[in-house]
């Protein structure tokens, strides 16, 4: 679906939204611990030619303090500022890494190691759409790393605004879906592990480049969560990113201006606490 597509159904839900309603209170445990894992078919790197499949599983602790929080939002992040619309946080996230030697564009360079983000997260609810749907604004800034876990190197900053639709009870069936249309902004850093080609690297067919900061691309995400009882979670993502425009559409190693992204995933909640806390 293009981007302008959806961009105009959300702004057309946004005007139809005529009604703010109260927020509605839902009680969770306090702290949970489980298990998650899932499968992705995913782009190697950003307006790479290629997809391939990757795969994780990992301990997910889930807590809900008043502070400190591990959650959907951030795998750890500090919440400095929290009101029925607005919130301010510190959080983590990350992705995973890439074998250049599986793609045709970096083969031969150094692999695209496991990324992490750090940063402060700006969100605002500007119009509660109905009992359980809202529209958000988002600004996360990030500080990006990567690690072979061997050694973490700083590979520099991103900004990426986003608009979101999300519903948390969809069709009263409990299913928690997210609509967000973004833009993502980096540095020469972060543009330069994608997109620069060193001389050592270079061939006939890939010349070398220097990467240049600036507008990384934009981003369509739906996703999607159903519960399956108490204790478990189906989760659903789904991602097509535009690169028209971009500040390295010149980089040898840019090659699709039209990528997408699919995975799909469980999350096993095998303890929760007795304490609980509203959400």
């Amino acid at each position: 679906m293009p981007i302008a597509v959806v961009y105009r159904a959300l702004a057309l839900g946004l005007l139809c939204a005529c009604l703010s309603v109260p927020v509605m209170a839902e009680e969770k445990p306090l702290f949970e611990l489980g298990m998650a894992g899932g499968v992705g078919y995913l782009p190697d790197y950003p307006a790479a030619g290629q997809n391939h499949f990757n795969g994780i599983a990992l301990p997910f602790p889930i807590y809900r303090g008043e502070f400190i929080r591990s959650d959907s939002k951030g795998l750890l992040r500090g919440r400095l500022v929290h009101s029925q619309d607005f919130e301010l946080d510190v959080s983590l996230g990350g992705s995973l890494d890439a074998d250049s030697d599986e793609n045709d564009a970096r083969r031969g360079m150094p692999d695209l190691d496991y990324m992490a983000e750090l940063g402060p997260r700006l969100q605002w609810t500007f119009v509660r759409a109905a009992r359980w749907a809202k529209f958000e604004l988002e600004l996360p800034i990030r500080a990006i790393f990567s690690t072979d876990f061997s050694s973490v190197e700083h590979r520099g900053f991103l900004v990426e605004p986003q608009l979101a639709y999300q519903h948390d009870n969809f069709l009263d069936s409990g299913t928690k879906f997210k609509l967000g249309l973004s833009a993502v902004l980096a540095d020469e850093d972060l543009q330069d592990y994608f997109y620069q080609v060193d001389a050592p690297f270079a061939t006939a067919a890939r010349r070398t480049y220097d990467g240049q900061g600036g507008y990384l691309g934009s981003k369509v995400r739906l996703l999607v969560q159903h519960p399956f009882g108490k204790h478990l979670k189906l989760f659903l993502a789904g991602d097509i990113n535009s690169y028209h425009g971009a500040a390295n559409v010149d980089s040898p190693l840019y090659r699709e201006e039209l990528t997408y992204g699919a995975g799909v995933g469980l999350i096993w909640s095998f303890f929760q606490s007795e304490p609980t806390v509203d959400e």
